[in-house]
């Protein structure tokens, strides 16, 4: 059902659930007879929370990448990676200074007064608590905000984060996706909360989880974000060949690795990547989780990276 929610772009459960009701193809995909009921909405949501986790999404992503039409389609030795912004379901208005205790002046051995609570008289007239709007108007203007004294009150996995020049910060959360370079197909992927760190540390986790102690001379194309020198050699110490694009000063990316013809096919390669997360975010929902939680987002994007790998496969195969 999930999956049928991600290919169909269908926005909410209580929407998947409307066309269950005549939809022959979809009732056949989740192996409910034609006189079936179809499940409840709040129902299905409490089983999907109890079921579809980060695990299970990896099971999925597994199932069909082993398959025996679809291995043969996968590189073993050539990957790109790269991260996208997941904006989170919360307001800028959410995003509060963080509640700091100050300690009390009243110590243990100090003396209280007791003053007893004044009674209402008969003729007082009867309090009404005060209506505030529910969407009230903030003006953010000269207020210095950042992840280190704010915090959002919806969703504290949420961050303040922008990934390039001249764009304005959002609350996000990063989503990061290995892919092989041969057709262009996700074979992992990770969400994690968004710093500067986080694409390079998801890159080594993802190639390692994928390949885990592997001798083989592997290749990881990456863009410049990628350009540090203690992430390149720890890819070297992986026996991973860093294909990434050389930053204008100061690269850690020299000679012997551009001079290879290998590595301008990693560079021109690796941009397919991005038709991944253009179709997650397009058709799969991913440009704004609907999801509180960084583990619920987490099974949901690996889930709609399994979901783009099913898109692109009938093509595949009939080439």
């Amino acid at each position: 059902m999930s999956l049928i929610q991600i290919l169909f772009s269908i926005r909410s459960e209580r929407h998947l659930m409307e066309p269950m009701q005549y939809n022959l193809l979809f009732r056949w995909f989740v192996g409910l007879g034609i006189d079936d009921a179809v499940w409840v909405p709040n129902v299905f949501t409490k089983n999907r929370d109890r079921l579809l986790t980060t695990d299970m999404s990896r099971k999925v992503m597994a199932a069909i990448l082993a398959h025996r039409e679809v291995a043969p389609l996968l590189s073993d030795d050539h990957f790109s990676v790269d991260g996208t912004l997941v904006k989170a379901w919360v307001s800028m208005k959410s995003f509060q200074p963080k509640a700091t205790e100050t300690p009390s002046d009243d110590g243990p051995d100090s003396p209280t007064e007791d003053h007893p609570e004044p009674t209402p008289s008969e003729t007082d007239p009867m309090s009404r608590p005060t209506r505030q709007n529910r969407n009230a108007e903030v003006d953010f203007g000269g207020e210095k905000r950042s992840n280190a004294t704010h915090a959002s009150t919806t969703d504290p996995d949420a961050r303040l984060y922008k990934k390039s020049p001249g764009t304005g910060a959002m609350l996000c959360v990063i989503g990061h996706a290995l892919m092989e370079n041969r057709n262009g197909l996700i074979v992992q992927g990770d969400l994690t909360q968004a710093d500067g760190h986080a694409e390079r540390r998801a890159a080594l986790d993802m190639i390692q989880r994928h390949s885990p102690g592997s001798t083989r001379q592997l290749t990881l194309g990456a863009d410049k974000g990628f350009d540090a020198a203690e992430f390149v050699a720890d890819l070297r110490l992986a026996c991973v060949t860093p294909h990434v694009a050389q930053k204008a000063r100061y690269s850690a990316i020299d000679g012997r690795t551009t001079r290879h013809e290998g590595y301008a096919l990693s560079i021109k390669h690796r941009k397919r990547i991005e038709e991944a997360f253009g179709w997650a975010k397009t058709v799969g929902g991913m440009a704004q989780t609907v999801y509180w939680g960084i583990e619920r987002v987490r099974s949901r994007f690996f889930l709609t990276m399994a979901a783009n790998n099913l898109a692109r496969l009938p093509r595949l195969l009939a080439a």
